[in-house]
C-alpha cells in the first residue's frame, strides 16, 4: 500500500494540531510537514514533495 504524504499549512496552531491528530489515525497518511505561513509552505513543500496539501484560504502572509 503506498502512503499518502500530507502537508498542513494554517496560521493557527491550535488548527495544525487538530488535523495532525485526525489524520494520523489513519495508517494510509503520513503528514510529513506543517508550515504557519504561505512563504514557509511553498519551501517546505519543495523540500518535502507532498502528495496534499491542506492549507487555509486566508492567512496573514499569502493566501491560500
Amino acid at each position: 500500500m503506498t502512503t499518502i504524504k500530507v502537508m498542513i499549512v494554517d496560521d493557527h496552531r491550535v488548527v495544525r494540531e487538530g488535523l495532525r491528530s485526525m489524520l494520523q489515525l489513519d495508517p494510509m497518511i503520513q503528514v510529513v510537514g506543517e508550515a504557519d505561513c504561505g512563504g514557509k509552505a511553498i519551501r517546505d513543500a519543495e523540500k518535502l514533495s507532498p502528495d496534499v496539501i491542506l492549507m487555509d484560504a486566508k492567512m496573514p502572509d499569502m493566501t491560500g
